[in-house]
């Protein structure tokens, strides 16, 4: 038995939507800043994202999964500079971990995760683009966007010019730039800074923007149009905005037709984040819980919705792990039969825009079952689409 069709919820539009695509069905998600890795927000995106993965390949899907490496960025320059630390050692270090972490929750690994310093000449090739359409404007060896040379800039995150302006002000923007024509122009290339890395180009030595990275980076993998675009909520505005800006603007086609946007994690009832020092490490977690644990806990959460990261909740998902693990003696994956017959609700459940939370709900009843074609539907669904080991 396959699975019914799959209907995402798509940023873009504000609806769930049918989920139509061709092979190979393209997907981006933007990665991590590796200067301090890996906090449970990181795992909660990245395992919703491992999960849809996985079910499109049940599916039926060939799945071409790019997640990049934000290795050049304000952040990480930041803290190479107050650790006296050099930024590509710092970025090689905190990816390490970061992979370590994804490994050990059982997230499946991209097939390509580009790093932004090895990609500045695709980066200078997009500006160039847009230089040439009129789009950005030169400022001392900076280059910029000009936003309202693009009419439906802000379709994304449906916010009026006042609150965009004020929204990435929060979020990195530099409003009194003397250099802008308009406070919400974005720098798609800096000049040199003393004490940064730099690279030559037909503007002078700098270094590029966070936006045009991401932007260069998807369409160098995934072609001018692909399928899905994929990060964190905070991430609406400015940077998938500033995304779609210039690389439509650029090609004259759409850049990814759905957008996948997961929830924030809060901790003390505040967005887990560096700059707060809240964070909640994965590595930390491991130490006491098992992978399946941390994993039934975070797929106990609607992939889209904001949630709280509380340490009684993580310890209640225990008696989870080690209940579905004593039903999956069976080592044999589940027939087409055995699916047709015990798996339609949970089916149901991962249509639903991925309704994580119901899932786990067909999984515990599963377990309930004596009947062994229950138990093997389990370990197929549990392994095959959840990412779980069973493992005691």
């Amino acid at each position: 038995m396959s699975a019914g069709q799959l209907f995402l919820y798509n940023t873009l539009t504000r609806k769930k939507e049918l989920f139509q695509a061709e092979s190979p069905v393209g997907v981006y998600v933007c990665g991590v800043t590796p200067y301090d890795t890996t906090h449970l927000g990181h795992a909660f995106t990245y395992t919703a994202v491992d999960v849809l993965v996985r079910y499109l390949r049940f599916k039926g899907y060939d799945v071409l999964y790019v997640q990049n490496i934000t290795d050049v960025d304000d952040d990480i320059l930041l803290r190479a500079a107050s650790t006296g630390v050099d930024w590509r050692e710092l970025g090689d270090r905190e990816t390490r971990k970061y992979l370590d972490d994804m490994t050990a929750l059982n997230n499946l690994p991209p097939h390509v995760m580009p790093r932004a310093a090895e990609h500045i000449p695709d980066m200078i090739g997009i500006i160039e683009r847009l230089l040439e359409k009129g789009l950005a404007y030169r400022r001392d060896g900076n280059v910029y966007f000009e936003v309202r040379r693009q009419e439906s800039f802000g379709k994304l995150c449906r916010l009026a010019y006042r609150a965009q302006l004020e929204l990435a002000n929060e979020r990195g923007n530099f409003p009194d730039d003397p250099l802008k024509k308009d406070p919400l122009d974005f720098v798609l290339w800096q000049a040199k800074k003393e004490g940064e890395p730099s690279w030559p180009s037909p503007w002078g030595e700098g270094r590029p923007g966070w936006h045009i990275e991401c932007s260069a980076m998807s369409m160098k993998y995934l072609g001018e149009s692909f399928a899905l675009h994929g990060g964190g909520q905070d991430l609406v505005f400015p940077h998938h905005e500033c995304e779609i800006a210039q690389s439509e603007t650029c090609t004259g086609k759409p850049f990814a037709r759905y957008w996948f946007h997961t929830g924030m994690v809060y901790s003390g009832s505040k967005k887990m984040s560096k700059s707060l020092g809240n964070m909640v490490f994965v590595s930390d977690l491991l130490r006491e819980y098992s992978s399946d644990t941390i994993r039934l806990y975070l797929l106990g959460h609607q992939y889209r919705r904001n949630w709280n990261f509380e340490a009684e909740d993580l310890a209640a998902h225990v008696e989870l792990a080690a209940e579905l693990a004593d039903a999956t003696t069976d080592p044999r994956q589940a027939s087409g039969e055995d699916l047709e017959h015990w798996a339609r609700p949970f089916f149901a459940a991962m249509d639903d825009d991925l309704d994580t939370p119901r899932s786990l709900d067909e999984l515990r009843a599963l377990a309930s079952e004596a009947d062994a074609a229950a138990r093997r539907t389990l370990r197929t669904l549990g392994e095959r689409m959840l990412g779980l080991t069973f493992e005691r």
